[in-house]
């Protein structure tokens, strides 16, 4: 099967100010761009052409693990992101709440997480195999799926995602990232894995 770019749900300035049209045109367009690019034609001819994208991430190593995951994991990313406001469900608050003691708690480990990676990686709310609420801090392709586990929402935090805008100062980006993120998105995830497979990410 051919994996295709999905195109952005909202136009390139709708980020603005906090991510700019200029840093979604590189990213999205030649970043993500490149990715599915390139995984098309290392799994032309191979075991991997006719396998989804998860069962690419789960079966494979090397140069094709790692495009067929920065595939997924930037067709979440831009999921992740709303240029409007939105708010988890109540069922997704409270089992923020729950575990890991309030939802300012969470936001704070969270961001604590992301800028702590070192290197390239991404942040993750992952729901475990117990059906518990995780944060997954993951380096340069690595993604919770490998586990079996479903990302609900993630922050990138590779270079190319935000040093145009922010230069080397991650922690600005990732404490913006707050007034972008798509709890409605995470929020249908949550109540419905399958909706991860339906989102367009998979």
């Amino acid at each position: 099967m051919i994996h295709r770019l999905p195109d952005l749900p909202y136009p390139k300035n709708a980020l603005e100010p906090y991510i700019s049209e200029e840093t979604l045109e590189y990213h999205h367009g030649k970043h993500h761009a490149g990715y599915v690019n390139k995984l098309n034609a290392l799994i032309k001819g191979t075991e991997y052409e006719g396998m989804s994208l998860e069962q690419i991430i789960r079966q494979s190593d090397g140069a094709i693990f790692n495009n067929a995951a920065q595939t997924f994991n930037h067709n979440l990313y831009w999921l992740s992101l709303s240029p409007e406001p939105t708010h988890p469900s109540k069922a997704l608050h409270q089992a923020i709440d729950e575990t890991f003691g309030s939802m300012d708690r969470f936001l704070q480990a969270f961001t604590d997480a992301a800028v702590g990676i070192f290197g390239s990686g991404w942040c993750w709310l992952a729901v475990d195999q117990e059906e518990k609420l995780r944060i997954r801090a993951t380096s340069n392709a690595h993604t919770p799926l490998e586990h079996h586990e479903t990302p609900l929402l993630t922050c990138d935090v590779w270079e190319h995602a935000y040093y145009i805008d922010y230069r080397n100062e991650r922690a600005g980006y990732v404490e913006t990232f707050w007034k972008l993120a798509n709890w409605e998105n995470a929020s249908k995830i949550f109540a419905d894995k399958e909706y991860l497979q339906n989102s367009g990410a998979l």
